[in-house]
């Protein structure tokens, strides 16, 4: 799955890889396996508690144990480099040549479904809790809805300049939400595709978002440069549906964002990534501070 390497700079506690937190002290494992992909790895996402599934430049999807670094699936179809991957009881994968495809995980090595209809690249992918249906985003300026079972395109929404960079399900719910290159988050009702809510403008492009597991909250991150900007922002999905902090420290673009899995013993926390070259851990509640919980930091 290529070679991970860490160096610890500055912490108080540490999560593994299976989501439990260590005491304190500095990172000493560092497992390392080898290339999964033959270029670049665009993106990686949890597929089950040992699995994770990834999309390259190399125009391929992979189903990896991130354990023994066993390769268990290699999926080949997009014609060219896949932007996004997401998994559910399925494999999505959005690619460069305006297409989804979804794959079987005990299947065929081929696409089980094919969803076209996107004019550009598609850059966001969300499924619905029951995994019936699917929501896609591009910078075509539209969020499609489909159908997985037959892939027919239920509903295509466009707004003007919705360079769509990021999408995610609200659990439990009917809501997705959007990031885009026009500073917005927006929330949109599954049922009908229409915006059911957008949060204040921010001062940067908005690069990704995520939701918390209890559905309460959702994260964006920004796009900054020299220090200017590339925070993570904090939102109120409740009645309110307003801005509730921010996460300050990364020196450039905040390529991601997510919720940390729960864990009772411990005040929910969160993690950035980011060009800067780090990654940054935080107390959820502490709005942006570092002085309770630190920031693990790795290079």
């Amino acid at each position: 799955m290529g070679k991970l390497q860490s160096k610890i700079s500055f912490s108080t506690s540490k999560y593994r890889a299976d989501g439990s937190v260590e005491g304190t002290g500095p990172v000493q494992a560092v497992q390392q396996h080898g290339p999964t992909h033959t270029d670049a790895v665009t993106s990686v996402a949890a597929l089950k508690p040992d699995l994770c599934v990834s999309g390259g430049r190399d125009k391929s999807v992979a189903v990896c144990s991130w354990r023994s670094g066993a390769v268990l699936r290699q999926f080949i179809g997009h014609k060219r480099e896949v932007t996004s991957a997401l998994d559910s009881n399925r494999v999505f994968s959005a690619s460069r040549d305006k297409t989804v495809m979804m794959w079987e995980l005990h299947g065929t090595s081929g696409p089980s479904q094919h969803f076209p209809g996107h004019d550009l690249v598609v850059t966001g992918l969300a499924v619905s809790p029951d995994g019936s249906q699917l929501c896609t985003g591009s910078r075509d300026n539209t969020v499609c809805k489909w159908d997985t079972e037959t892939g027919e395109c239920l509903g295509r929404t466009a707004i003007s300049r919705n360079l769509v960079t990021h999408l995610c399900w609200v659990p439990g719910e009917p809501y997705v939400i959007q990031t885009s290159e026009d500073k917005t988050i927006r929330i949109w009702d599954s049922r009908e595709l229409q915006v059911a809510h957008t949060f204040p403008a921010k001062r940067h492009i908005q690069t990704c978002c995520d939701v918390s597991q209890d559905g309460r909250y959702c994260l964006s991150s920004s796009s900054g440069s020299a220090g200017e900007g590339g925070e993570a922002t904090l939102w109120d999905l409740r009645q309110t549906r307003n801005q509730v902090c921010e996460y300050k420290g990364h020196f450039q673009t905040t390529t991601s964002c997510v919720f940390l899995p729960w864990d009772p013993a411990l005040t929910p926390r969160i993690a950035t990534s980011s060009y800067d070259s780090t990654v940054k851990v935080w107390d959820q509640e502490t709005r942006g501070r570092e002085e309770v919980f630190g920031c693990i930091t790795w290079r």
